[in-house]
């Protein structure tokens, strides 16, 4: 006799229920699975979402330009979101060294007639951008109200506050497409003077917190930072289209401040573009290694001649350095002496009356005193808004500055200086000057972005007027001017110690 157990028809029924459920969630699992593995296989496989692959050369020093030189491919992994450039997740831009092919050395051309930017004389009357202390403003620092500045709500906000207009914001934002739009392949901008109009257009990107992170301008700011850095790996720190060139001092201060700017937001938001930590600290410390002992800079970077600069050329150099300043690459001692030195000289070029002259205390011919408003911009740059070089230049701007766009008084170079002190002033110089220059640009703008001609066939009052005419290099240079000045209403915070 054998027994048998047998299960109740109940017991039957639970166990096929929890039969079916291991089976459900077996199944369950197993999708999971192959989705993870397909999610991981996607990753792994897509090619990265970029449409521009820069590449850094590095340079040799002392290396042959006809040698080869290694090529640094950078690849990018970037997760951005359709909000404001600062508000996108950082980008990384790192070296890759497993394929050393070889490239060729950029070559310079020069396509245009060429016209020196100084003509033996002077660039222009300046043009600074100021830092952000509370002593005179800018982008050049980056403090943690960067995140509003950047934001375009923000910038209407200022703008408002400020004395400007929605129109101003879209006047930019038609001349940053339109510099987008005419960048040239290699990355830098214009067919000669391309290391100095490079610097202009980086600026004027950084100016609205275009940064290598931005949706719309990204690719074109990193093309243009990595060719800025190529120039400076390239001749040991040395920024220039022709050394050759007496001016070249020009090009050199204006790149550096270019360098120093994007070197300083890319620290900041966490980008790495392979040397450009390197180049800024060399072409910044080439600055600092060759000042005239009159505390200006010169001609060749002549140290010890007879002339001893100008304050044109000694402002580019101070404003680079400010923009180095920021980087945290030097110790902040390394700058005092030089600086205290610099402002030292301005200081002895101003004239009872306020006005700031370009050699010396007095008017430039009929020109007058140009610089009148670069030499405020300094002193305020350097956390000395309350220096009588700025007060006694507010009062003669306020009194004596003329900008009519279609006439001889529209010497664009003197008043982009001029915006970004009499800003920098706030209340009611600042209100007075921004009712004299606001309408004036705004109503010059082209239809694709740049700004027309100046002078209205008259020639303009200026020490070396080289953003008149129709050429591309005057072209883009008076677009980046008049982009500048339309840019003060957010880059800059008035100084704590005007009244309002």
């Amino acid at each position: 006799m054998s027994l048998h157990a047998q299960l109740s028809p109940e017991a039957q029924a639970r166990l096929a229920a929890q039969q079916r459920n291991s089976t459900i969630t077996s199944i369950i699992i197993s999708l999971l699975v192959v989705l993870l593995i397909g999610i991981v296989l996607l990753y792994l496989l897509l090619p990265p979402i970029d449409n521009f692959t820069p590449e850094i050369v590095s340079y040799q020093a002392g290396a042959d330009d006809k040698e080869k030189v290694t090529k640094r491919e950078m690849t990018r992994a970037v997760e951005r979101k359709p909000s404001a450039p600062s508000s996108s997740m950082a980008k990384v831009i790192a070296a890759n060294t497993t394929s050393p092919t070889a490239v060729p050395v950029p070559e310079v051309d020069v396509p245009d007639p060429s016209t020196d930017f100084g003509n033996g004389d002077d660039f222009g009357d300046g043009w600074g951008n100021g830092d952000g202390d509370g002593g005179g403003g800018g982008f050049g620092n980056i403090p943690a109200t960067m995140r509003e500045r950047c934001s375009k709500d923000d910038r209407l906000n200022r703008l408002a506050k400020n004395g400007g207009n929605e129109k101003c914001e879209e006047a930019v934002m038609k001349s940053l497409r339109w510099l987008k739009k005419t960048q040239n392949a290699d990355g830098s901008w214009c067919g000669q003077k391309k290391v100095a109009m490079t610097g202009f257009a980086i600026l004027a990107f950084l100016g609205h917190c275009e940064t290598p992170n931005s949706e719309e301008f990204g690719d074109a700011v990193t093309r243009g930072i990595v060719y800025l850095v190529n120039v400076s790996m390239k001749n040991n720190g040395k920024m220039a289209d022709d050394f050759k060139d007496n001016h070249w001092c020009y090009d050199h201060s204006i790149a550096t401040y270019a360098l120093g700017e994007a070197a300083t937001f890319c620290i900041k938001l966490g980008i790495n573009i392979p040397k450009l930590n390197e180049a800024t600290k060399a072409s910044g410390d080439w600055i600092l290694e060759h000042q005239h002992t009159s505390g200006a800079w010169d001609y060749k970077y002549d140290m010890s001649g007879k002339r001893g600069g100008d304050t044109s050329i000694a402002l580019w150099h101070i404003q680079a350095l400010k923009a180095c300043k920021h980087t945290g690459l030097w110790e902040e001692k390394v700058f005092k002496g030089c600086i205290r030195n610099a402002l030292d000289y301005l200081k002895s070029k101003q004239a009872s009356d306020g006005g700031v002259g370009y050699a010396s205390p007095n008017p430039h011919g009929d020109v007058g005193f140009t610089m009148t408003g670069g030499g405020m911009l300094a002193f305020q740059m350097w956390d000395k808004s309350h220096d009588s070089v700025v007060r006694k230049g507010a009062r003669y701007i306020k009194k004596n500055a003329k900008l009519d766009y279609n006439t001889e008084h529209a010497d664009l170079y003197r008043h982009y200086y001029h915006a970004q002190a009499m800003i920098n002033r706030g209340g009611a110089d600042w209100e007075h000057y921004n009712n004299l220059f606001r309408d004036q640009l705004l109503n010059n703008q082209n239809a694709d972005g740049t700004w027309k001609n100046v002078g209205g066939g008259a020639k303009v009052k200026a020490v070396a007027p080289q953003f008149q005419g129709g050429s591309q290099m005057a072209t883009h240079y008076r677009t980046c001017l008049a982009t500048f000045m339309l840019e003060v209403y957010y880059r800059f915070l008035p100084a704590t110690g005007a009244k309002h």
